[in-house]
């Protein structure tokens, strides 16, 4: 297989990458507090010899995730929540503690602060957040602060991680923060609100057609260069 060829398959396979990342994009649009996720490319550049031209082929593996303030809609629910700058909710998984920017929580029969999965919303000591029941209306500060009938009663915490290039996706709303994260003073957040998805729909159905568009003229080339070997094989045997 030639150089060529070589190259223009590491390209298509990393479009192919880029493609699923901009289909599932578009498909968490209205995902609550998902975050936008992109493919960087990189080039790999090697010296075959002194007389022979260099080799570059283009990978894209290293997945990009956008953490771009989203819009915020009211809600009017009073545990739907919405983080207005940095931080993350730290709620507790089967696989540990995760970082969430998705704030639709909800008491659970036991009175626990839960997301849709059933799973834990912690406070700023890392403990489960207790909401008693049948104490009236609950207000929720922008520090987290819980208050029921005036009285604060808990706070939900906000966090940050330690090495924001260390975030690991594990679903579009939860990330594992490898290099740990720590408690956010000076956040806020936005009782009755939840943040939007902060995915750009028409940016990402324009970036598709691109990268289709991409991926053909790659499939062609590729078409063209086994014709081509093909014709020369067939001249060499006669």
């Amino acid at each position: 297989m030639e150089n060529a060829t070589y190259a223009a398959l590491t390209r298509q396979t990393g479009l192919m990458a880029e493609m699923r990342a901009v289909a599932n994009n578009i498909a968490n649009a209205s995902t609550t507090g998902y975050r936008a996720e992109g493919v960087i490319f990189s080039e790999f550049v090697r010296a075959l010899g002194p007389d022979d031209p260099s080799l570059s082929m283009a990978a894209g593996r290293v997945r990009e995730t956008s953490f771009a303030q989203g819009s915020l809609s009211a809600t009017g629910g009073p545990f739907d929540l919405a983080i207005e700058g940095d931080g993350f909710f730290l709620v507790q998984t089967p696989g540990g503690e995760r970082l969430t920017r998705a704030g639709n929580f909800t008491p659970n029969e036991n009175g626990d602060l839960v997301t849709p999965e059933g799973h834990l919303v912690l406070d700023a000591g890392g403990a489960p957040v207790f909401v008693p029941q049948g104490l009236g209306s609950v207000g929720i500060g922008p520090d987290g602060t819980i208050s029921a009938d005036g009285q604060p009663v808990g706070q939900i915490g906000l966090f940050v991680p330690v090495d924001p290039n260390g975030m690991i996706r594990e679903t579009g709303v939860r990330f594992r923060a490898e290099g740990g994260f720590e408690p956010l003073p000076e956040g806020r957040m936005l009782q009755g609100f939840l943040e939007d998805s902060n995915v750009s729909a028409v940016h990402q159905i324009s970036r598709m057609i691109e990268v289709q568009r991409a991926y053909e003229l790659g499939q062609a080339f590729l078409e063209r260069e086994d014709e081509r070997m093909r014709s020369l094989m067939q001249i060499m045997n006669r």
